[in-house]
């Protein structure tokens, strides 16, 4: 079931379920063909041949426009390409792929993969704008959790595109490797807890790690909260601005404006959008940090 809402109380311009786009990245081409694809009934490979695939993979096919991760249920690697890869590009990447015969398979994502910067109840900085995922306490202070590509954009952050109302200044960043940020409010606008419900708000009261398969939510300024499903965890995506490493795909189409949101579900928070491929029109999906990494390296807590 979905998690409880509270009736919403007057509250200031930014709150939780803040996400965006990165100079418009989510492109509207179909989805393409399996290139290699599994056949019918692909023999499960063991962890050491998986490893194996893993590691020929990021040695020497670390092209941005890729991710890979596994598919538990085949015991294969898989490996996805956008319509950025060049003909130069594939040719290399089917070179690798042909030396572990059905350990891998290669498949088609639509548009362009990138992470995002734009939208929803946005924080401003002269940099960029972009939203956030979770607020959360670190010892006396307060802190915005979003993306990590979007700290990297600016310094001081406001509520307002005039650069009025003040929230507070850029504390950490981790991107690429990972992608997660931090915002530390030190101005007028005050932080609240939980994820925008469109009415209302959802409770979040932990944090958790998701599964293969199970159902997570996402909430967003422009489709507002939609359900979708836990695709592969553990995934490295590779970003024109580098390779970011062991995130969450799953089958939520992201709209632009949507990126650096939440990933939840029920009352536990899983993640916040890293970037996307596709459409909600034509079919997209989505990868997120996995929110545990950062509350743990920088000693936080949910508000």
């Amino acid at each position: 079931m979905p998690g409880s809402r509270r009736p919403r109380h007057r509250r200031p311009l930014l709150l939780v379920t803040l996400a965006a786009l990165l100079g418009g990245m989510l492109g509207g081409v179909p989805a393409g063909t399996t290139v290699h694809p599994a056949t019918a009934d692909v023999a499960v490979h063991g962890a050491r041949e998986v490893d194996a695939v893993l590691a020929d993979l990021a040695a020497h096919a670390t092209i941005p426009g890729t991710a890979w991760g596994v598919d538990p249920s085949a015991g294969q690697v898989v490996v996805w390409l956008d319509e950025s890869v060049s003909p130069n590009e594939r040719a290399r990447l089917a070179r690798v792929t042909a030396r572990h015969g059905d350990a891998v398979r290669v498949e088609e994502d639509p548009g362009r993969l990138a992470p995002t910067i734009a939208g929803g109840e946005a924080i401003y900085s002269p940099g960029g704008r972009c939203t956030l995922g979770f607020n959360v306490r670190g010892g006396t202070a307060n802190y915005a959790l979003i993306a990590g590509h979007c700290a990297l954009v600016g310094t001081v952050w406001y509520a307002d595109p005039s650069f009025t109302q003040r929230i507070g200044t850029t504390a950490g960043s981790s991107f690429p490797g990972n992608d997660y940020g931090l915002v530390r409010y030190d101005g007028t606008v005050p932080p609240e807890g939980g994820v925008e419900g469109y009415p209302g708000l959802i409770d979040i009261v932990s944090a958790g790690s998701p599964r293969a398969g199970q159902a997570v939510r996402f909430s967003g300024p422009v489709g507002g909260v939609r359900t979708g499903q836990v695709l592969a965890l553990n995934v490295t995506v590779n970003y024109a601005q580098g390779s970011v490493q062991g995130l969450i795909r799953t089958n939520i189409c992201l709209h632009p404006g949507e990126s650096g949101g939440p990933l939840f579900y029920d009352t536990v928070a899983y993640g916040i959008a890293s970037g996307a491929t596709g459409t909600c029109d034509s079919g997209g999906t989505s990868y997120f940090q996995p929110v545990g990494e950062p509350l743990g390296v920088y000693g936080l807590t949910l508000l």
